[in-house]
């Protein structure tokens, strides 16, 4: 693994993905401690459904407060937020999300483009995003902008992905720093919060 970029000063990290991406996270969660000094954001392509149980299951897998993302919520450190299905979700330069309807990108909404690169015009070198297990192009270019404005871009091994289309074409276009595996990505989370 690469020496670790990732500072005291993150504002914000983005966990993203699609089909298989829900296993890493899982693993993840547990092994989280509550009061980090920064707030984890989970745009996760997902069906919509009106009586989705997924902020529940998430919850069950952590003792940091989860909670499903609302038009206007400030953005607080020591959350993990979850983007809600159907919408696209930004963050504002006052530090607040904001979700849109507009066209899919990508096929998807939420699309990991979009919030990738609203993140990167506000955190900059701040921001980390890490790309993980989907089965389309999304992501891409969003880690474009991350890189853009400094942030810090990760991608899952795509040995270890279940669907490695995702993480494998962001680093094929040369949009990620570092390559990690689940472990690995754990690993890297986890010492930000000592």
């Amino acid at each position: 693994m690469e020496e670790n970029t990732l500072t005291k000063s993150c504002e914000m990290l983005i966990l993203a993905g699609s089909a298989g991406s829900l296993s890493v996270i899982f693993n993840l969660l547990p092994s989280l401690k509550p009061h980090f000094p920064f707030a984890i954001l989970l745009v996760l392509h997902r069906k919509n459904s009106g009586d989705s149980s997924l902020p529940e299951l998430l919850g069950i897998k952590t003792t940091v407060p989860v909670r499903e993302v609302e038009d206007k919520d400030l953005i607080q450190p020591g959350t993990i937020y979850l983007a809600p299905a159907d919408y696209h979700l930004l963050i504002e330069k006052e530090r607040y999300f904001s979700l849109d309807y507009s066209e899919k990108i990508n096929f998807s909404r939420p699309s990991i483009d979009v919030t990738f690169e609203s993140a990167a015009e506000v955190y900059g070198s701040r921001l980390v995003a890490i790309l993980l297990s989907g089965a389309n192009e999304d992501g891409t270019l969003g880690l474009a902008a991350v890189k853009a404005a400094g942030g810090v871009m990760i991608a899952q091994d795509p040995l270890t992905a279940q669907m490695p289309v995702m993480p494998q074409r962001a680093i094929t276009f040369n949009a990620i720093q570092s390559v990690l595996t689940p472990e690995q990505i754990g690993e890297y989370v986890r010492e930000q919060m000592s």
